[in-house]
């Protein structure tokens, strides 16, 4: 695939920018005027969707979660999301603590006691509070919150993180599309496609702020005594948000990665505390049994739509769920690509699918199972009672039945606040970056306005029809965005099969090494390998060897009518480039790029030539293509030997393009 010739984007794609916002505006204006109107609508909409659309939310789920999987195991699972030579920006730790809190945070502190207990006692078939109907639930609990919600966002985040680092296209939803529709990204089709994945970002954090400050309300309430309503949770959407502001203006690094390592800590004490209070062994039992139960139905769940017993649990609870993921996908996924440059597709999806849903799935056994538990064989009907009145009352009921309950109680209330302030400025950061080219580095501004567009739109929707009306704007902004998300699969796995080509025919072709008429040649070679050559030294070579060869290699190239650029790295001079055009098929690239390594231990026992570079390391002039660095060093090759290798390069790249003709 070849790099469209763009230049520099600009601060700010105004046709995004202003689109999105005036839609944005627009809804957030009409659902304050006329908010039962509204409510109207939001209902009939939701009723029109789950009647006639279930089997495509369905379909599209099923798709999605079966192509990560062969994703994950194909040939295509060792492809890096980034150049060959690029590493993890993050440790296994901080990344894991990011996408965590971006992906599922809120939620589980809302439904990881409220969802089993429901199921518990209002199963979508037979009757409640048995056995039977307890193993049900937590099969249910897991089918929502396990590998399906995660293969939606490692999708969506494996198409961003492949086309931004790999063929530097913009981070945003529009690269998706370049194998399909070409330069007409930057056109009215990309731009369509970057504010459907706006305003469905914008649906889906405020929905999960929905859920996050009716929490925060019960749980002040509970423990405080202060008043619930909707003028309470204004106020802590504005004071949260507040702080959420503060968050994303301090950037990634010291914003959202120190929250979400902190909450993400706080989550596995709260975690191993009612996991240790509770019934342990019990717990234990049921993780593994339930772990086994959903594993083994996992395809009869996901293509379930009660169609021979018609129920309207699937609209109220599955749906949804499939909705919300989707709506929250733009975000959730381009938030973990932005984090995950330099990693493998396979070690991507085991990380961010196996990972989140494990530690999920123990999460909402301890607190699932132990409420059932208290229910069920206890006789704690009372709790049952006050989940099925309240469900953002379940995990401050809950507590009352553990020890250390006000501990507890504040210890939940504190997460319940970091994670909304986390999705807040995760979202807030994802909405500046769709409407500025992908690039985070925007003015503080312009990071407040997106804010401002979030806190409004949770508070006209809570004001309009409360969660219902925020439910119903995650499952209906998720219809447009699915079409797009659809279209995006097919060119990502396109660009997948080309680039798997190119690898296959540079492994088939051999063609010669460097020619070398000297027979005393390989001493020289075998100096220059004891050399540690310091940077005024590497861009010399450059510059008297490597930079010739590439003009003479080009001007024979422009003799056969073959355009060529020939480029320098104007901030660090480390990177010389010749770029071969080949009109609409993929153009070759072969750079010469001075690389900074570590000192070898054969140079600190004092054996080769360091008086160039006598400090703890030094450079060597290594070959990068299109797919990123190769791993070999051209340092002290003669003009000729270079000019071969870029031969060699090159025939190995028409090779490739012959076989995709």
């Amino acid at each position: 695939m070849s790099k469209p010739d763009q230049p520099t984007p600009a601060p700010i794609d105004r046709p995004v920018f202003v689109s999105a916002a005036a839609v944005l505006i627009g809804l957030v204006a009409v659902t304050a005027i006329l908010p039962s109107s509204v409510d109207s609508l939001f209902q009939s909409l939701q009723d029109t969707i789950v009647a006639n659309a279930s089997w495509y939310y369905v379909l599209v789920v099923a798709v999605i979660i079966v192509s990560v999987i062969f994703l994950a195991f194909s040939r295509y699972g060792d492809i890096k999301l980034g150049p060959d030579h690029s590493e993890p920006e993050y440790s296994n730790l901080s990344w894991f603590s990011m996408l965590f809190a971006a992906g599922m945070g809120i939620g589980l502190m809302f439904f990881g006691v409220a969802e089993p207990v429901m199921h518990f006692l209002s199963p979508p078939l037979g009757a409640g509070g048995t056995v039977a109907a307890a193993r049900e639930a937590m099969e249910l609990t897991y089918f929502h919150w396990g590998l399906h919600a995660w293969s939606i966002y490692a999708i969506v985040a494996l198409i961003l993180a492949y086309f931004a680092f790999r063929h530097d296209l913009p981070l945003t939803l529009r690269s998706a599309l370049y194998p399909l529709i070409g330069e007409r990204i930057y056109g009215p089709i990309g731009v369509t496609v970057d504010v459907f994945a706006i305003i469905g970002t914008t649906f889906g954090v405020a929905t999960s702020l929905g859920f996050g400050v009716e929490q925060i309300n019960t749980g002040l309430n509970y423990l405080f005594g202060l008043p619930r309503g909707a003028a309470m949770q204004i106020v802590l959407i504005l004071c949260t948000m507040s702080a959420a502001t503060i968050s994303v203006v301090l950037g990634l690094d010291a914003g959202i990665k120190r929250l979400s390592e902190f909450n993400i800590c706080m989550a596995v004490i709260l975690l191993l505390v009612v996991l240790a209070v509770g019934p342990t062994i019990l717990l234990l039992q049921t993780y593994i049994e339930n772990t086994g139960v959903y594993v083994a139905d996992i395809v009869g769940k996901t293509f379930n739509l009660y169609a021979y017993d018609p129920t309207d649990w699937l609209g109220g609870w599955t749906i949804f769920y499939w909705g919300w993921w989707m709506s929250w996908a733009p975000f959730v996924g381009l938030f973990i690509a932005r984090i995950s440059r330099g990693r493998t597709i396979r070690e991507f999806v085991l990380g961010a699918m196996l990972g989140p849903t494990a530690f999920t799935l123990l999460w909402m056994t301890v607190f699932g199972n132990t409420a059932i538990e208290l229910i069920l064989n206890q006789g704690v009907t009372q709790l049952g009672e006050a989940v099925q009145q309240d469900e953002s009352l379940a995990l401050f009921q809950f507590f009352e039945y553990m020890p250390m309950t006000n501990v507890l109680s504040i210890l939940a209330l504190i997460m319940v606040l970091v994670f909304f302030v986390t999705s807040a400025d995760s979202g807030a950061m994802v909405l500046n970056m769709l409407s500025s080219h992908g690039r985070d580095d925007t003015p503080m501004a312009r990071r407040i306005f997106w804010m401002a567009i979030i806190t409004a739109t949770a508070i006209v929707l809570m004001l309009a029809g409360g969660l219902s009306a925020l439910q119903t704007a995650a499952i209906a902004s998720a219809f447009p965005f699915s079409i797009a998300l659809l279209a995006a699969m097919w060119g990502f796995l396109k660009a997948l099969r080309l680039e798997l080509a190119k690898r296959q025919a540079l492994m088939a072709t051999t063609l010669s090494p460097p020619i070398d008429t000297d027979p005393d040649a390989w001493r020289d070679r075998l100096t220059n390998l004891l050399r540690y050559p310091g940077a005024d030294e590497v861009r010399n070579f450059q510059q008297r060897v490597v930079v010739p060869a590439m003009q003479e290699f080009a001007a024979e190239l422009e003799n056969h009518g073959v355009s060529t650029l020939m480029s320098e790295d104007p901030a660090s001079s480390r990177t010389v480039q010749l770029e071969i055009l080949q009109g609409e098929e993929p153009d070759f690239v072969y750079a010469v790029v001075a690389k900074r390594h570590a000192m070898p231990d054969l140079a600190e026992k004092g054996i080769g030539d360091t008086t160039n570079d006598p400090g703890a390391s030094y450079l060597r002039a290594e070959v990068h293509l299109s797919e990123g660095g190769q791993d070999y060093d051209v340092m002290g090759w003669t003009r000729e030997q270079v000019r071969n290798d870029i031969l060699e390069q090159y025939g190995k790249h028409l090779h490739f393009l012959h076989g995709l003709r």
